[in-house]
């Protein structure tokens, strides 16, 4: 008889959540393989392809011959130029080559950042709701998110008084996005400042500004952290191409850092994954070097769905939602649907939610606790329009039915 071995998986994979956005999603796929007709709202992925130039930049590449070695662990040097030179012109970052780091999406350029930062004990406070990874790549540094809560009513965004109650002696960090993923808020120059002012007072305290949804923004002010006063020295700004330019298969991210800090996450980086992707990181410098009319187009698009999104969600009853000022999501509060139940299925929080809709409805969503807040869920709007409209319906006829 051969001797049973009995294998076990380390602590922090058996601790860590699984990406809700990505579980989503795969039960979507599992649905649509059974033939079901699933509309998938729960990725943040671009509808469009990325843009023809961007791809050409990416095949000049493959056919000068050049770039099929390893680059560069931070990133090919003419492109890192090319993106200290943008943050300079368009963020008002002063910046330069060696303060940036190229990664395999910004997903790794945060992970990056918290390896290079956090030990254990340290704290970081993360600006709620907020990415559902955050608080994975805290913890898997050893670290623990500290949570401060912006609600429905004041737009979702926490404010800097409350980011000053959270600061204690083992704060670290501390995390946001603008425009945010999941609720779209973006922060005003006025209250960008005044979370600057708070960090400035508690060194050393890091910001980590998650810019990646910048192009997709509708007030017409865009202010980088980074660019208010005393704040370069104290800022990481993460950003990358899938959103604005369509390139989520590309896998291009970056951060620009003090330059202590960005040779920390190139040493980081050289021992996990090394350098991005060669023909990759051609295509993006065609991106961050050319006209941007195709970018301005599909966030041009992007509003208009965001206006029918509301305006549909108006008509669904017990739903309450903000009006988001950027990135493509809304995040809905759906709690009063909670304790109702229809066909067999109860709808206790909004996992359940989520469950009912994607059972009757055939609708993808993705519930609110992933991302800090059980009472919503996250829609994203980039898909078309025809396939809002008739998501929008499915969804309406669904909770009619729940009581």
């Amino acid at each position: 008889m051969s001797e049973t071995l009995t294998f076990q998986l380390s602590d922090r994979v058996t601790s860590m959540a699984e990406s809700a956005t990505i579980a989503m999603a795969a039960k979507a796929r599992e649905f649509k393989s059974r033939g079901i007709d699933v509309i998938s709202l729960s990725l943040g992925e671009p509808d469009f392809k990325t843009p023809k130039h961007i791809q050409e930049g990416a095949k000049k590449a493959i056919d000068e011959g050049k770039y099929f070695a390893y680059p560069p662990v931070p990133g090919y040097q003419d492109f890192r130029e090319a993106i200290a030179s943008k943050l300079q012109e368009e963020n008002n970052i002063p910046c330069k080559a060696a303060n940036i780091v190229v990664s395999n999406g910004a997903k790794q350029s945060i992970a990056n950042v918290m390896q290079a930062l956090v030990d254990p004990g340290d704290e970081v406070i993360v600006f709620s709701p907020y990415w559902v990874s955050y608080t994975a790549l805290i913890q898997l540094a050893g670290g623990t998110p500290v949570f401060i809560e912006g609600s429905i009513e004041n737009d979702f965004k926490a404010t800097a008084e409350q980011l000053q109650q959270a600061i204690t002696g083992r704060t670290k960090a501390v995390i946001f996005s603008s425009p945010c993923n999941p609720t779209g808020s973006v922060f005003s120059k006025a209250e960008l400042e005044a979370i600057a002012g708070v960090v400035r007072s508690h060194d050393p305290v890091m910001v980590i500004a998650d810019e990646i949804y910048e192009h997709i923004n509708y007030t017409g002010e865009k202010v980088s952290i980074a660019s208010l006063p005393g704040m370069l020295e104290r800022t990481v700004t993460v950003n990358g191409f899938a959103k604005g330019f369509a390139m989520t298969g590309w896998r291009v991210g970056y951060i620009a850092a003090p330059e202590w800090l960005a040779k920390g996450c190139a040493k980081i980086q050289g021992q996990f994954t090394s350098a991005n992707c060669s023909i990759a990181q051609r295509a993006a410098l065609t991106a961050i070097t050319s006209d941007l009319a195709p970018t301005f187009e599909m966030a041009k698009a992007y509003e208009s769905r965001r206006a029918l999104v509301y305006e549909l969600l108006q008509e669904i009853p017990g739903v309450r939602s903000n009006f988001p000022q950027g990135a493509f999501y809304f995040f809905p509060d759906i709690s009063s649907y909670f304790g109702k139940s229809a066909a067999g299925m109860e709808v206790r929080d909004s996992n359940d939610f989520c469950m009912y809709i994607l059972e009757k409805a055939h609708v993808s969503l993705v519930p609110g606790a992933a991302f800090g807040d059980p009472n919503c869920v996250r829609l994203s709007y980039a898909a078309s329009e025809e396939d809002l409209r008739e998501a929008l319906k499915r969804i309406k006829t669904a909770l009619e039915a729940l009581s």
